[in-house]
Formats: C-alpha cells, sequence, structure tokens
C-alpha cells in the first residue's frame, strides 16, 4: 500500500498568514499540522508516500525533505493548479501504479492516527472505504447519506440543503479501481474534479464503498478557529519538561514543556502550554492551551489559547487571547493619544478593535 498526500492548496481561510507560508506548515504544539499526517501515515505500516505540492512545494520540500526524518520516502507529485481532489489522483497515477493507497489531506488532523483503518482495509479490500464524522455545519464538508443498513448510498461535495450530518474526514482508502472512476467524471460547477463524484461513480458502477464513522476527534485545520481548537487538543496529551532556565521569581504549574535554551524569568505559565528553544519570557503570564515557537520574546504581557509562530514579539500587551500569530511579528501598546488605530494588516485579515 502507499500514500498520496495532498499539500497543495492556497489556504484562503487562514489568509494573512498563508500569504508567506503553505498552510499544511502552520504549526500545531510547535509542530507543523503535515507531520503529524505523516506520522500517522508511517505508524500504519506505509512507507511510499507521494506529495502533491503546488505553489508551496519548495517550502514543503524544504520541510519534509526525502522523508527519512518520519520513516516513509517521498515523492513529490507536481499539480500545476488546485483543480479538486480527484485531480490528484489523476495525476499521481504513474506513482500510484496498481497499488492501493489512503490518501491524507495534509491539513487534516486525526487524534489517534489511522493504523488500525489501513489494517482493515488490507484485510477486507472493498474497492473504496471513506471515513464520516458528525458536523454541525455540514454545508461545508462532502456529505455521505447511508441507507437504513447504514450503506453509502449518495455523496454530495457541500450541499445547499445536506441530506444528513456526515462529513467526510480528509482520510480515504482506495483500490486500484478509483483510477477508472477520476478518468470518468466532469469538472463540478467549482471547475474541480471532485473525490466525492469519484466514490459515487464507483456506487453507481455497483462496486463496494465502505464507510467508518469515527467518534474520535478530527479536525479540518483550515481556519484559526480550527487551528486553535487543535493546538489545544494536541495540548492536552503533553508531558511536563522543562529543559530551559526557569528562575526563583517564575511559577511553571501543570503540564508546561520549556524547550532548551528558553529562558524564563519574573512569570508565570499554566499549562497545558509549550514555549520554544530560544524564546524569553519575561514579567509576563503564558495561560493554557498556548503554543509560543522558538526565538520569540513574551514582555510584560498576557497570552492564553493562542499560537505564536517563530521570531515573533509580544511587548507590554495587557491581553492577548485566541490569537494566531505569525512569524516575525510584532505587538506593541497603542500610544494613548491621538485615538486613533495603525495597522498593517495583510489582505483578507479580519480586525476587532474596542471604541
Amino acid at each position: 500500500m502507499k500514500a498520496l498526500v495532498l499539500a497543495g492548496g492556497s489556504g484562503t481561510r487562514l489568509r494573512p498568514i498563508t500569504h508567506t507560508s503553505a498552510k499544511q506548515l502552520v504549526p500545531v504544539a510547535n509542530k507543523p499540522v503535515l507531520f503529524y499526517g505523516l506520522e500517522a501515515i508511517a505508524e500504519a505500516g506505509v512507507t511510499e508516500v507521494g506529495i502533491v505540492v503546488g505553489d508551496t512545494a519548495a517550502e514543503i520540500r524544504a520541510a519534509v525533505g526525502d522523508g527519512s526524518a518520519f520513516g516513509v520516502d517521498v515523492t513529490y507529485i507536481p499539480q500545476a493548479a488546485p483543480l479538486g481532489l480527484a485531480h490528484a489522483v489523476l495525476i499521481a497515477r504513474d506513482f500510484l501504479g496498481d497499488d492501493d493507497f489512503v490518501m491524507y489531506l495534509g491539513d487534516n488532523f486525526v487524534v489517534g492516527g489511522i493504523a488500525d483503518l489501513v489494517d482493515a482495509f488490507r484485510a477486507e479490500r472493498p474497492d473504496a472505504q471513506i471515513l464520516l464524522t458528525r458536523v454541525p455545519n455540514p454545508t461545508a464538508f462532502g456529505v455521505a447519506e447511508l441507507d437504513a443498513a447504514g450503506q453509502v448510498i449518495g455523496l454530495e461535495e457541500k450541499p445547499r440543503r445536506p441530506r444528513s450530518e456526515l462529513a467526510l474526514v480528509g482520510v480515504y482508502l482506495f483500490s486500484p479501481a478509483v483510477h477508472e472512476a477520476v478518468r470518468a467524471i466532469e469538472p463540478s460547477w467549482r471547475g474541480e474534479l471532485e473525490i466525492t463524484h469519484a466514490v459515487q461513480w464507483l456506487i453507481d458502477a455497483g462496486r463496494e464503498v465502505r464507510s467508518t464513522t469515527i467518534s474520535g476527534y478530527w479536525k479540518d485545520t483550515g481556519n484559526v478557529t480550527d487551528m486553535l481548537e487543535v493546538n489545544r487538543s494536541v495540548l492536552e496529551t503533553l508531558e511536563r519538561r522543562i529543559d530551559g532556565t526557569v528562575d526563583d521569581d517564575s511559577e511553571i504549574i501543570g503540564r508546561v514543556r520549556i524547550e532548551a535554551g528558553a529562558e524564563v524569568t519574573g512569570s508565570r505559565i499554566l499549562g497545558p502550554a509549550v514555549v520554544g528553544p530560544g524564546t524569553v519570557v519575561a514579567g509576563s503570564y503564558v495561560g493554557p492551551f498556548t503554543s509560543i515557537a522558538g526565538d520569540c520574546r513574551i514582555e510584560d504581557s498576557e497570552i492564553e489559547y493562542s499560537i505564536v509562530l517563530r521570531g515573533s514579539s509580544l511587548r507590554g500587551v495587557g491581553r492577548v487571547e485566541a490569537s494566531l500569530v505569525g512569524r516575525d511579528v510584532e505587538v506593541t501598546p497603542a500610544t494613548r493619544k491621538p485615538a486613533a488605530h495603525r495597522l498593517v494588516l495583510g489582505d483578507h485579515s479580519k480586525v476587532r478593535i474596542s471604541s
């Protein structure tokens, strides 16, 4: 069995962060989301991995390399434009050959991995296996309809009137039968070859399509709210470890990881939280579910339930929460007078300012 990991796409819902960074490399608990997927694939015993890349190919290649750090062998597959998940299967035909494969969306996060799912597929070998989970907003996802016996009878991509609350999780398993399906379908109204249409083609052709409804944790990390929620979930599993320096005037409570080279002075850190290497936390409060990457400075500030990327600083900021701070960002207090706001914001930013 092989794996096909999708790491293209523009990440519009994470702008402005994704103007300068691949969405799959935005870190959760100081580790890129994509890395969790590669580790899950390796743990399932799959070692041949094709990664579909787009405009951020150079950044993905630099981060993942040949895959040896994850115990896999990586082949990069360029995709000229994000033309749909089924299109990714189409262009990966030479890599996939006639092998079964698992397709994993690189910005998805599944707690518990996929080893059991892969083992079951290998043993039973249906033509396709999809993962489903109940969501409150099915219009934002591919949605599956099941009959009374639990058999998949229909799929629809981002329906206006969903026939169920069962959304497709970004992990699929296929036999070589899917290659005929992706060649047979036409682009949707979005101009993309939809994987839901390919699976529907298999159903209509009488092929065996199975589903597994998971009750565990899954998130599509395509927006800030979900990124913060995944960060919270991962930090819940954190083990306390203090490798950096903490002075006597500081208080470290609960599951806190302070990486080697980090320095904490006169501060209070309440876990779960992680402080990256080379970061300085001085005279500050770091609250639960916060990930601070390496080479940051948090001085005379308070931050909670947030992600701070490498090289950024918060100085003299009274309170920051539920925030995603990009790389090399400077956050400082605004002057009291005149009563105006001075902003430098990327495209599609969203800012809340109190009057």
